[in-house]
């Protein structure tokens, strides 16, 4: 009886390569290809036609965009996490979502392996494999790139031509890429070298240039309830599609690029370009949300622990214990986070245009500059001297 191998199969060249690799390589076994729908712009019927052309017994593509969004981006985005500051984890927050895919279709059919096309430089190889490892601790796990002879994408043509295998790829070097319906990164050419400026006109896939962004301000709206985004504009839209429509708005407008310099996992640097329109303009809306509706010490202690579940994210450790534990903290401190926040949007900026909780702390009888009756001025002075008694006295004593 043969043994099966579940692939993560793209339709690119290098999984592509791996179907007739693994049968090669590996004694009488029945490659299974899946492919993970998570809203990338895919066209998955000429995929599945690739992938059993090229020798895959079997094809499945699997539809994750819902769980991605409601599972995985909105408990993230409800946390603040952002890599080193910057980058909004959007190849690392799916590839759990892919690891789960691969998992289920492995246990329907009894597989034996799952295998990947990750490089042994990159961090997605940590990500599949942690995800694997949390979810079926048994499976074994092939990762062709650690171990055959191929360097090159011109070894890869070289490689099915050898093998009776004509495919559409050619052997000039492009953009490595990855997208899902929260962003799309770009890697490589130019890019690897930071000394260079990217080439915006051949990297930018969705979003528009600041020269060609839009000469007109766009307004919107955004409603949240508990930290979730529910409505844009008025409207009630479920998630996929507020982020796809955020993703437009937002692209119109030259939001959402960074060029970024990032600590990898594997302990190297890269450099990357990401685009983000919808996700950066609901990070910014779902921060000033909270900002005004929750206290000082819950804001400012999560702002510390999104440091954290950043790191997690992008090492790939979201089926663990300390993520769980993270995010019940995350959900406990987004039970007021409900409002609306009015956006301006104009060539790549986000300009908070006002917002609205029945849950806001702010109070204006407190807080305003024109005579009040409920803050007595003088309390002040009494608490500036306990608070800076410690002060004063290390002063006294150390001079």
């Amino acid at each position: 009886m043969k043994e099966k191998v579940v692939l993560a199969y793209s339709g690119g060249l290098d999984t592509s390569v791996i179907v007739p690799w693994l049968k090669e390589n590996y004694e009488d076994v029945e490659v299974i290809a899946v492919s993970v729908d998570v809203g990338q712009k895919d066209n998955f019927e000429e995929v599945e036609k690739r992938a059993l052309a090229i020798g895959a017994s079997k094809f499945y593509v699997v539809d994750k965009k819902d769980e991605l969004v409601n599972d995985f981006i909105f408990p993230m985005l409800k946390s603040g996490a952002k890599y080193e500051n910057e980058y909004l984890l959007g190849t690392s927050i799916a590839r759990p979502v892919i690891a789960k895919a691969l998992v289920e279709i492995a246990q329907k059919e009894g597989a034996n392996y799952i295998a990947h096309g990750a490089t042994g430089k990159g961090n997605d190889q940590v990500r599949f494999e942690l995800g694997v490892k949390a979810l079926a601790p048994n499976m074994k796990i092939i990762a062709p790139w650690r171990i055959w002879d191929i360097k090159s994408r011109k070894q890869e043509i070289e490689y099915l031509k050898a093998h009776n295998i004509n495919l559409p790829f050619k052997e000039g070097v492009t953009y490595s890429r990855d997208e899902n319906l929260f962003h799309i990164s770009h890697e490589g050419q130019e890019l690897e070298s930071p000394s260079n400026a990217p080439k915006y006109e051949d990297v930018l896939q969705w979003v528009l240039p600041l020269e060609k962004a839009s000469e007109t301000p766009e307004y919107i709206s955004i409603e949240f309830e508990k930290g979730v985004p529910t409505k844009l504009n008025g409207e009630k839209l479920d998630g996929v599609t507020l982020i796809n429509k955020l993703n437009e708005i937002g692209a119109k407008h030259g939001i959402g690029i960074i060029d970024l310099v990032e600590n990898r996992l594997v302990g190297m640097k890269s450099r990357g370009v990401y685009e983000t329109p919808g996700g950066t303009i609901l990070y910014f809306a779902h921060e000033e949300l909270e900002r005004l509706c929750l206290d000082r010490d819950t804001l400012q202690a999560k702002m510390k622990l999104s440091h954290d579940m950043a790191k997690l994210i992008y090492n790939g450790q979201w089926f663990t214990k300390y993520r769980k534990s993270l995010s019940a903290f995350v959900e406990e401190t987004q039970e007021y986070i409900t409002g609306t926040v009015n956006l301006k949007l104009y060539k790549g900026n986000i300009i908070l245009n006002g917002m609205d909780s029945e849950y806001s702390l702010y109070s204006q009888d407190f807080s305003t500059f024109d005579e009040d009756s409920v803050y007595n001025q003088k309390d002040a002075e009494g608490f500036i001297n306990l608070f800076g008694l410690p002060i004063k006295i290390e002063s006294l004593l150390r001079k």
